[in-house]
């Protein structure tokens, strides 16, 4: 198969093929970037396989780092642009089923591409537009399917995480998963337990938010992997993750708040084990926050008042989407919009009475009893019962100051 069009990101990379290739060794665009290429997906990173080894790289180009030189990958800088560019190796055992214990450099390319994990992932791509395609992912390609290079078996004991991989190649394609490298996938899930979280969880991310993220999830489910994930074995049954397998066939989330909102957020945990299930996962900060905030609006959805919304207010788009997704009736949300919109302000900052305001006028002191004058004015405005100006606060401080009198 020929490429008679290359994308621009490759046509930019094309003279550091070019380069490699006057110097007598083989240069070649390889793995994903190839895939994508071909299935008219945009690229996302230029992978450069070469039979140059890193010291031989550095003596073909000017400027050179050495960004993974133990595993043979040497950056060329090339008119302000980064390109890595790998040398040709095989690996050997892998005993901590994640990296191999050796890297040996090789001069064939067929060599290193049998070290790749599926034949989807396998292609290689040289600078006249020819695809190389040893394991026949073309025809996999066609059939929509994802199969591991060689024996599925031995590609999942190397790297336990390929199993995660192949979950989020076939939710973000919509493929199926080849009945040998799923069957591969149900014995070895097991393995999953060996690899560190952090990996797993950029995989599942991946997943939750592909085209086909329901069917992947189901496939999870079924594959018995459900008690190898992060997280505490049990709190999340297979009736709950199937819930959520069912929502994501409506809409995928855009972006990991709304993936950890729907996946936790809405199970309906106390504030504690909510807590201790998304640090298990080992989130971000700002994730933790945001599924924390909307977890009990999520799981208690007609709660959702006025003065939620506005308490909340920093999270409403995570809320929208994750409600709308869960399949939540379109008026709940339009209400949610409508009030969020309406707010007359959007924190206590936004009053126009400010705390200084109150003490110049006599009409508070410094401490506690501030700070209760102020959330008293900040409920009112939010829910509409004084309007937002000095005069009218200034009169509802009074009169719960004074009286009537």
């Amino acid at each position: 198969m020929k490429l008679e069009l290359l994308p621009s990101e490759l046509t930019a990379a094309k003279p550091i093929l070019k380069q490699i290739n006057r110097a007598g060794f083989q240069a070649y665009f390889v793995g994903g970037c190839v895939r994508d290429i071909i299935l008219g997906k945009p690229i996302h990173d230029v992978d450069i396989a070469s039979s140059a080894y890193p010291e031989e790289i550095k003596k073909i180009f000017k400027k050179t780092v050495d960004t993974g030189i133990q595993h043979g990958t040497v950056m060329v800088l090339d008119h302000g642009e980064g390109y890595e560019i790998t040398t040709f190796r095989t690996e050997s055992t892998y005993t901590d089923f994640r990296r191999p214990d050796q890297v040996a450099f090789v001069r064939s390319l067929s060599e290193d591409l049998k070290r790749r994990d599926f034949t989807i992932n396998a292609f290689a791509l040289d600078e006249d537009g020819q695809v190389i395609d040893y394991f026949d992912g073309l025809t996999d390609l066609a059939n929509r399917q994802i199969r591991a290079v060689g024996l599925a078996k031995e590609r999942f004991t190397e790297d336990a995480l390929r199993m995660m991989r192949a979950l989020r190649f076939a939710a973000q394609l919509d493929f199926q998963i080849e009945d040998q490298t799923l069957a591969a996938l149900v014995e070895l899930g097991p393995n999953l337990a060996k690899i560190a979280v952090e990996r797993i969880r950029v995989e599942f991310e991946k997943m939750l938010q592909g085209l086909a993220a329901g069917s992947a999830l189901k496939i999870l489910v079924e594959a018995g992997l459900l008690p190898y994930l992060p997280g505490e074995t049990g709190l999340m049954t297979e009736a709950d993750v199937l819930r959520v397998a069912n929502q994501l066939e409506r809409k995928q989330p855009q972006s990991e708040q709304v993936v950890w909102a729907l996946y936790l957020g809405q199970q309906g945990f106390d504030g504690p084990t909510l807590q201790s299930q998304l640090r298990q996962w080992k989130l971000s900060k700002e994730v933790m926050q945001t599924v924390l905030a909307v977890g009990p609006l999520l799981a208690n959805v007609n709660q959702i008042d006025r003065w939620a919304i506005y308490e909340h207010n920093a999270y409403v788009r995570t809320l929208l989407e994750t409600l709308t997704i869960m399949g939540v009736d379109q008026s709940v949300t339009e209400r949610i919009q409508k009030t969020y919109d309406s707010l007359p302000i959007y924190s206590m900052k936004g009053l126009a009475l400010s705390g200084g305001d109150l003490i110049a006028a006599g009409l508070a002191q410094p401490g506690p009893d501030l700070g209760v004058v102020l959330k008293k004015m900040e409920q009112a405005v939010v829910l509409g019962q004084v309007d937002n100006t000095k005069e009218a606060l200034t009169t509802l401080v009074e009169e719960q100051t004074y009286g009537n009198s």
